[in-house]
């Protein structure tokens, strides 16, 4: 296999963070790596620099990172991040959280590359659940 893109999911809350990092590996493998960064350094709500700038070195394993936000401040949280740490391998996808999360895992599972893991995770949002 290639080299996997990284995925980091950014939420404000540690258990869902946890809980779809559970789900994306049961349908994922175990070669894609998906790295929370969750809650604020006291284990709070919120979101934190520090854990998304771990997070992504953490989920970096040479093929680019795509970091998936789950609403608000994690966004903006992501982004100073990249604005004080610009990477051009390192994308921020506008995706829903789950959804997008799943696309991105099984799409880098497969080996692809970056841009293609992160429209995977963008299409994510136009898939009807009925």
């Amino acid at each position: 296999m290639s080299t996997p893109v990284g995925i980091v999911l950014v939420s404000h809350s540690a258990e869902l963070a946890a809980g779809l990092r559970r789900l994306v590996g049961q349908i994922g493998s175990e070669e894609v790596p998906v790295v929370t960064a969750a809650g604020t350094d006291d284990g709070g709500i919120g979101t934190s620099y520090d854990l998304v700038l771990a997070a992504i070195k953490d989920a970096d394993r040479a093929g680019g990172v795509v970091i998936l936000p789950d609403l608000g401040s994690s966004v903006l949280t992501a982004r100073t991040v990249l604005e004080d740490h610009p990477r051009p391998d390192v994308l921020i996808v506008d995706a829903p959280f789950v959804e997008g999360a799943i696309a991105a895992v099984v799409t880098a599972a497969s080996g692809a590359d970056l841009e293609t893991v992160a429209n995977a995770a963008k299409e994510a949002r136009h898939v009807p659940k009925f």
